[in-house]
């Protein structure tokens, strides 16, 4: 098994060094050989366990500067969101954060069940602050905040300050020592918290065009060699739209976008095995389809195919077994962009992508798909129900033949997205020989009886 694995993970980096297209997407290796889907067919082997899905892989990140309207916070505590960044964006480089500001979060985090997360503030601030802050948040007032990052993309540091007429060239040198300094006086406070970190922006399997300083040093390895013996778990930040001048995205790019995980992931498994020697889970702190405040468009963030593609985003990573995931944002209206999964009267699509995975299992199962643009997924919960989510990325409905390994289902609890409707319960009869017609652009997952 771990030579197999090995030899996935170099044959991917040869394959990022080629600069080929991303392949389709790969189940993570089952413990026997399995026989790929044939064309037309999902399988699904129940008795393959082949991981866990991490509890904080669907989070979302919120902060001072937006909130989830007062006739929104129903929705917002049934949201089924699992992990919480905050204060979430460039809000917390820029201003300090205060006591009230603590509470109000700490209390809304109780009231969705999610877990939070808290960056400290690096940009004009100081290691004391960093670490009167950890003190505030779990000495002083208890509330046991496990996870910590140092500051949100340094990366843009020094066109920032160019920006305002500082002429500061903020390099990975400066982070690197910066980032530890914080870190060793953040931990002497409270030595159980646990540092997220980089978080740089736009990181990717493209080496070539992933952030470097002034110099020419890139921003993950550096911090890797610098900083791999105190973070925890390694982050970063990716928004793939829109690309250069162009300002419009297309469902297309969306659809093609979905396969880069495919080659993110190992790659950056791959640095942090070689620059640190250490086996560091992965979160991806802050992510959408755009990096700009778009609406309105047909793949802007806040359209139907944004959330297919966040659906085959999340289940691709889960086969990728990264441990935490932010999507940005949990709340956003009026001119904010189209970001939030919640806006000012109304839920956008991405939310229903929230409550999906919400019912799906956490001990993940071998799934494979033999059907052009569409990918399943499929785990055990724990009360025993097989669940299966399917992901049509296509424009037009499309026929696949379900088989389950050991057993021939007849009949399942279905939810599911499509352009037109909005997940709810329906019974669903399977067809005798397994055929399911799922439509075009949709979400479906199944839930099936013990």
């Amino acid at each position: 098994m771990r030579k197999f694995v090995c030899f996935l993970i170099l044959f991917t980096l040869f394959v990022t060094a080629c600069a080929q297209e991303p392949a389709a997407p790969t189940p993570t290796a089952a413990p026997t050989a399995v026989p790929p889907a044939a064309t037309g067919q999902l399988i699904i082997e129940p008795g393959q366990q082949i991981g866990t899905v991490s509890p904080y892989l669907f989070g979302s990140n919120y902060g001072p500067w937006t909130a989830v309207p007062v006739d929104m916070l129903s929705a917002a505590y049934d949201s089924k969101v699992q992990a919480i960044r905050f204060p979430g964006g460039a809000w917390g480089d820029r201003n300090d954060l205060k006591s009230y500001h603590i509470d109000s979060f700490m209390s809304f985090t109780e009231q969705v069940g999610a877990i939070a997360t808290i960056n400290v503030r690096l940009r004009q601030g100081t290691p004391e602050q960093a670490a009167d802050l950890v003190r505030l948040v779990n000495i002083e007032n208890e509330y046991g905040v496990e996870y910590w990052a140092i500051g949100n993309e340094p990366t843009l540091f020094a066109a920032e300050l160019r920006q305002i007429g500082v002429a500061d060239d903020y390099n990975t040198e400066q982070f690197n020592q910066e980032w530890r300094e914080f870190a060793l006086a953040m931990k002497a406070v409270d030595p159980n918290i646990k540092l997220i970190g980089p978080e740089i922006h736009q990181f990717s399997y493209n080496s070539d065009a992933n952030p470097k300083d002034s110099a020419g040093r890139d921003w993950m390895i550096e911090f890797l060699k610098a900083n791999g013996d105190l973070v925890d778990v390694v982050s970063f930040h990716r928004y793939p739209f829109p690309r250069g001048d162009d300002p419009n995205t297309s469902i297309e790019d969306l659809r093609e976008n979905s396969k880069e995980w495919d080659l993110t992931i190992p790659y950056l498994k791959g640095l942090i095995a070689e620059h640190t020697g250490r086996d560091l889970p992965i979160a991806i702190t802050e992510v959408n389809t755009h990096y700009n405040p778009a609406i309105g468009g047909e793949a802007t963030p806040d359209s139907h195919y944004a959330a297919i593609w966040l659906a085959e985003m999340f289940g691709r990573l889960m086969v990728q077994d990264v441990f935490m995931v932010n999507q940005f944002m949990l709340a956003t209206s009026g001119g904010q962009g189209g970001w939030g999964i919640i806006s000012r009267g109304a839920l956008r699509p991405s939310y229903y992508v929230f409550q999906l995975f919400g019912q799906f299992g956490d001990e993940l199962v071998y799934a494979d798909s033999g059907v052009a643009d569409m990918s399943v997924y499929a785990a055990r919960r724990e009360d025993g129900r097989l669940t299966i989510i399917a992901v049509n990325l296509a424009d037009t409905d499309q026929e696949a033949t379900l088989q389950i390994a050991g057993t021939a289902p007849t009949q399942a609890e279905l939810w599911q997205l499509t352009p037109e409707t909005v997940p709810e319960a329906i019974n669903f009869s399977f067809a005798a020989n397994g055929a399911v017609t799922l439509p075009g652009q949709s979400v479906s997952l199944f839930v099936l009886e013990p």
